[in-house]
């Protein structure tokens, strides 16, 4: 059934409706977004879906409230919201809509449900408190949609419908924008995992461009790898691989005597020519050919080595 109408609460609008809204008129962009309490708009029918408002979840029904005793759980006991209802029912569509391929949609609906939804659930139902991301709690994503609202003195009478499409743009854009960086993920992980077994044992990957490619290095269980060479638009760089998902501690640094150097300095130091920038947290350096920025890695992985047996 495609819907002629996508029924949500009027009012004050939140993360969770908004988002929800983002997938809906992706898939049925024929369909008028009505923002209404009326019982008339809520009752469930055949040319509707209503999500955020309703007092019910019954997705043969096409409802889909969570505000109501009994509200559905994810199997872990945690919460749903709007958002991850609609997510549950019509996230794989979406992304198939979105030209992700078939091959990597289980994956990505899966990761983005853990990353991006779940937390907007949370918050959403009062199980996480923005003020859980301390100094940042009001650049969460829920926050920065709800600044978004028509302030309290504006007496437009149009001024919330207003400012809710205003919302749903910005918020159609990081969704999209998000799901666009996953699938880019994946088609990196490929290229990556060819390159891995290409690499044998050495201690350097070589990939043909910039891409993500820590995922890659950790699913084929290449612990050997110290560090990543690619070029870049008019030089070439390395880069160290990063121990874990989060903070910043590298499996090998490049060389403390590189630190800050560029130029002059940094071939005189290191004794490559061409030879052209150190970061001074020594997790990245670059060079001006292949040749060059291959030499220096074997430096730095004979330093790193000799650092580790030392």
């Amino acid at each position: 059934m495609t819907p002629d109408f996508l029924v949500t609460h009027n009012g004050g609008f939140h993360a969770d409706e908004l988002l929800s809204s983002v997938i809906l008129t992706r898939l049925f962009p024929e369909a008028r977004i009505v923002r209404s309490r009326a019982r008339d708009w809520i009752t469930p029918s055949g040319d509707r879906i209503i999500y955020d408002v309703g007092g019910i979840y019954d997705p043969a029904a096409q409802i889909f409230d969570h505000h109501q005793r009994g509200a559905p759980l994810r199997e872990d006991g945690q919460p749903y919201s709007s958002f991850g209802l609609v997510w549950k029912h019509y996230g794989q569509a979406y992304l198939a809509a979105l030209g992700v391929p078939e091959t990597d949609i289980a994956a990505i609906h899966s990761g983005f449900d853990s990353k991006f939804v779940l937390p907007v659930d949370l918050m959403d139902n009062g199980a996480l408190s923005p003020a859980s991301a301390g100094a940042l709690a009001g650049l969460t994503l829920p926050s920065l949609l709800e600044t978004l609202k028509p302030v309290f003195d504006d007496r437009d009478p149009d001024s919330e419908d207003r400012s809710f499409h205003a919302a749903l743009a910005i918020a159609r854009a990081l969704v999209e924008a998000g799901i666009a960086q996953r699938a880019a993920k994946c088609r990196a992980e490929a290229l990556v995992i060819d390159a891995i077994g290409a690499t044998g044992e050495r201690r350097v990957l070589e990939l043909p461009m910039g891409m993500p490619f820590r995922p890659a290095v950790v699913k084929t269980g290449a612990d050997h790898l110290l560090f990543v060479v690619h070029p870049r638009d008019k030089d070439w760089c390395i880069t160290g691989i990063r121990r874990a998902d989060e903070g910043f501690e590298l499996r090998a640094d490049l060389p403390a005597a590189w630190a800050g150097l560029s130029n002059g300095d940094l071939e005189a130091v290191c004794g490559v020519k061409g030879a052209s920038f150190c970061h001074n947290g020594r997790f990245i350096a670059a060079a001006s050919s292949r040749e060059a920025i291959l030499a220096m890695a074997d430096l730095a992985v004979e330093a790193a080595l000799g650092q580790a047996s030392a």
